[in-house]
């Protein structure tokens, strides 16, 4: 599981070196190449930027940027990246990033961290390398816990309220998060979790009425092969609210994503609004079991478009 806003730096010159060989796309609804990378980077991309295959670039945002103190937004750096990709006639793409996988990473606001109401806003994620106790890889916001829930929709309704319909989209992060559920005192159980990331696609889905709104989903705590039929409902809510899905990875037939959110894209292609998928630096590391290389371009375009039905790479 990775993270964008982690990996931007070390994934920019290996993406951008992926992006810049694609072949143009043909047919009546030609796949769409987008970039991703840091707000503060954009200015010293504009060669890439400017490339007619390039149809614009997805920007990661944390809450704490967006939020200063409470109900005190900041979207002064929106605005500027959006000025500035609308001059060079490219679209933005908006992440709003409520979980981190580095330890030191606990970006949400610091009233969320200290005021008890939210019972320390974040909880810690977690990695169990071998036989050793688990150590914490990152955090995420307590979407489980209402009232944090309820801070993390007025942040995504005040983006509504300034951008709907000026920036191409809005995606909300992946689904996927390992949280130390044992001795949980926030209410975290795999079923509010759900019910959660529910609630909060189908609210930034009525907020935003004209840009895109797209659900990053991969896995779900406690789920595998749809046992709990967390992503077979996901999905069909999706198509019935035209919410647009996507995932940070895309990896030919792996064989974890094939018995998670895989077959699923397979199953609804062409009924949702929009796939959008991402191609990040530790999926170029990934070696195509069938010819012990690593996967080329080539490869990753047409499994995308293919088999999961993507409509925008990033």
């Amino acid at each position: 599981m990775y993270s964008c806003i982690n990996i931007l730096r070390t994934a920019t010159l290996l993406l951008f070196s992926l992006a810049a060989s694609l072949p143009a796309q043909v047919g009546a609804a030609p796949l769409q190449n987008f970039l991703y990378t840091s707000s503060q980077d954009l200015a010293g991309l504009e060669m890439l930027i400017r490339r007619q295959d390039i149809g614009g670039v997805q920007v990661v945002y944390n809450w704490s940027s967006l939020e200063k103190e409470k109900d005190r937004y900041d979207f002064a750096q929106i605005e500027k990246d959006l000025t500035y990709l609308n001059g060079l006639n490219k679209k933005l793409f908006i992440q709003i990033q409520d979980r981190f996988f580095e330890p030191t990473h606990r970006f949400v606001p610091q009233y969320l961290q200290t005021d008890p109401i939210y019972q320390g806003g974040i909880v810690a994620q977690y990695d169990n390398p071998g036989e050793n106790k688990p150590v914490t890889s990152g955090w995420v916001a307590q979407q489980w816990n209402s009232a944090v829930q309820q801070r993390y929709q007025q942040l995504l309704l005040a983006l509504a309220a300034r951008f709907d319909g000026r920036v191409m989209g809005v995606n909300l992060p992946e689904t996927a998060i390992d949280p130390k559920t044992k001795d949980d005192k926030t209410g975290f159980s795999c079923d509010n979790y759900f019910n959660a990331e529910i609630e909060n696609m189908t609210m930034v889905r009525k907020a935003f009425q004209h840009s895109l709104v797209v659900q990053y989903v991969n896995f779900w705590p406690c789920e595998w092969d749809n046992d709990h039929r967390y992503m077979s409902r996901l999905f069909a809510l999706a198509e019935q609210n035209k919410i647009g899905l996507g995932g940070p990875d895309i990896v030919p037939y792996k064989k974890a994503q094939m018995k998670n959110a895989y077959p699923f894209f397979h199953r609804y292609k062409g009924k949702l609004p929009l796939v959008a998928m991402a191609v990040q630096e530790p999926t170029l590391t990934y070696t195509n079991p069938k010819t012990k290389k690593p996967f080329t371009r080539q490869e990753f375009t047409d499994y995308a478009e293919n088999y999961l039905g993507v409509d925008i790479i990033f």
